[in-house]
């Protein structure tokens, strides 16, 4: 159960319910229950869900770099709603149980990711230039920005989610 009151789906305000939709058909939402606790704040819901939308959709990162970096930072932050949902079919089972930055699995740019996710969640303060050297190596500025953007949404979406508990049960 969770911490906040959901609103029903059906009281949701109508861009918000559009915003929800889109985010359960692109898989970039999993479940509608933390958006229901976001809810209660219809136009901050409506701003986080297009930042989201915006790197789901319309990203520069390929989607299985993104969803590589989400599942790093749901297992450094043990968010079990987030570790359970899946947005790319790309990255396997193997992968998931792996996840680190460097095995060489992954390509350089994913290893170069994953690191920086790791530090991001775990020890910022460790992240220097030198790994802002690595990242240019693999990634344009915009891309860079984008990482760091989708880092910081999934950091904190995650404990979000986790803190107020608006996930599904058994999540």
């Amino acid at each position: 159960m969770t911490r906040l009151p959901t609103v029903p789906l059906e009281d949701l305000a109508p861009p918000l319910a559009a915003a929800l939709e889109r985010g359960r058909a692109t898989r970039m939402l999993s479940s509608t229950v933390p958006v229901q606790v976001w809810a209660h704040r219809p136009e901050a819901a409506q701003a986080w869900l297009a930042t989201l939308e915006a790197i789901h959709s319309r990203g520069l990162l390929p989607g299985r770099l993104r969803e590589l970096v989400r599942l790093k930072i749901a297992a450094i932050t043990t968010c079990k709603a987030c570790q359970l949902a899946r947005k790319d079919d790309s990255v396997s089972d193997e992968d998931i149980a792996c996840l680190s930055s460097s095995d060489a699995r992954f390509s350089p740019a994913e290893q170069a990711a994953l690191h920086y996710a790791e530090l991001f969640a775990a020890d910022y303060m460790a992240i220097g230039d030198a790994l802002f050297d690595t990242l240019k190596l693999h990634f344009s500025t915009p891309e860079i920005v984008e990482l760091h953007m989708f880092c910081a949404l999934m950091l904190a979406g995650g404990r979000m989610t986790y803190v107020q508990q608006a996930y599904e049960a058994g999540a």
